[in-house]
């Protein structure tokens, strides 16, 4: 047993492990930050392919309603640390900020590294102690109290620990669930894990041929009577085994926990930036006018690329060469339903070794929303990812994990 007691000791050094041990260091806290693998922050190095989409520029309301009916939770973490407290802090650390759009927000350096040597700046400023290539195995408890963490080879002294070791999206950065196992010995709830995030596989295979465009604007709906709600709007790729692309991250933390279920899932997309039938069918006339020397397949390619016009009109078994008033009425009615809602069926993933974030976590019934400790055990504080919260693309997650770690630091026991 090492015979230093430590008033914290946070187990993870992503995003929300980072700032906690930050918040606690500020009010004289001595901290110990213990990392399994031999850098810090190596998820949060990768993040957003490294420029590091750290927040949004949404009100709190807002942000909240993204994360569905469990958003709420999020609530008192906010209040304490949103959007603007998180670019202020980070201003105050030496890591400026900038919206070139308006609403996502980057280091202005668009380099993750901007921000991990920062913090790093920081808790070398603070005394934090660091230890890498230390892997936690137990939390210690005694009594409904903790009393320490055990390592592979070592023990510390502690009577409070934020856990914030994230899910099990990108194992090859250190996510394995450690944090899921150490909870689930001490009576912890652990709802179903999903992979989130991550491109999706389908059972067609005619969007091989149009992976040369990225089709804007793209409108996904899952096509199952119990399920017609679920939906997500954005750019889309074809890929030669599905779909990517931000609308199919955002959309895929919907569809995989149901592909656990029905093996298929069949959905339906809207290509044409939201045109109805009706619309279409007036498009597709009034060009047919105007130029009537067009072939229907290049009249179609006012709407979208030539490659995916191409493959439209196969599935509606139309002949591309022929001009729009020589289709005959079902053909072009197949067509037009077709171009309003293309059906494709999603068959599979690549698993967590791609997930970007994981769906499912530490049920939030047991957690303290204005605190983030545990009601089962005094002391233990979660944040991040490893709890059952998981938000959109466009810097959701990664807000929610510097506001739940700022949270879990100020240790209102």
């Amino acid at each position: 047993m090492n015979n230093d007691v430590y008033d914290l000791i946070v187990v993870g050094s992503g995003a929300a492990g980072l700032i906690g041990a930050v918040v606690a260091a500020r009010e004289g806290k001595k901290v110990l930050i213990l990392e399994k693998l031999s850098k810090i922050a190596s998820k949060l190095k990768a993040t957003g392919g490294g420029r590091c989409n750290l927040t949004n520029t949404l009100s709190n309301e807002e942000f909240m309603s993204r994360f569905g009916r469990d958003g709420r939770f999020m609530q008192d973490a906010l209040n304490a640390f949103d959007h603007k407290k998180l670019t202020e802090f980070l201003s105050g650390i030496g890591i400026e900020t900038h919206a070139p759009d308006g609403f996502r927000i980057f280091p202005t350096s668009h380099s993750s590294q901007t921000i991990i040597d920062g913090f790093a700046n920081e808790l070398e400023r603070l005394g934090v102690d660091l230890k890498c290539e230390q892997k936690v195995e137990h939390l210690l408890t005694d009594n409904g109290y903790i009393t320490g963490v055990q390592t592979e080879n070592a023990s510390y002294k502690t009577h409070n620990v934020i856990l914030a070791t994230g899910g099990l999206g990108y194992p090859t950065l250190g996510a394995e669930g450690d944090g899921y196992n150490m909870v689930n010995t001490l009576g912890h709830t652990v709802t179903d894990l999903s992979p989130a995030m991550m491109p999706l596989k389908t059972k067609e295979r005619w969007q091989e041929n149009c992976r040369a465009d990225t089709i804007a604007k793209v409108e996904l709906r899952v096509d199952l009577k119990k399920h017609k709600k679920l939906h997500a709007q954005g750019d889309l790729i074809f890929t030669k085994e599905g779909i990517r692309g931000p609308v199919v991250l955002d959309f895929a933390r919907e569809v995989t926990p149901l592909l656990k279920k029905y093996n298929e899932v069949p959905i339906l997309l809207n290509l044409t930036k939201g045109k109805n039938e009706e619309q279409i069918r007036e498009h597709l006339k009034k060009v047919s006018l105007d130029t009537p020397d067009k072939t229907i397949v290049d009249i179609v390619h006012t709407l979208l690329p030539l490659p995916l016009s191409q493959e439209l009109c196969k599935l509606a078994e139309i002949d591309g060469t022929l001009k729009y008033n020589k289709i005959e009425g079902q053909k072009r009615d197949h067509l037009i339903k077709l171009l309003a809602w293309t059906p494709m069926t999603v068959t599979g993933h690549d698993g967590f070794k791609m997930a970007m974030i994981t769906r499912g976590g530490i049920s939030l019934k047991e957690i303290d929303p204005k605190t983030m400790q545990s009601k089962l055990i005094k002391g233990l504080y979660f944040c991040g990812e490893i709890m059952n919260l998981d938000g959109p693309c466009g810097g959701y997650n990664l807000q929610w994990s510097f506001a739940s770690g700022y949270l879990a630091g100020q240790l209102k026991n």
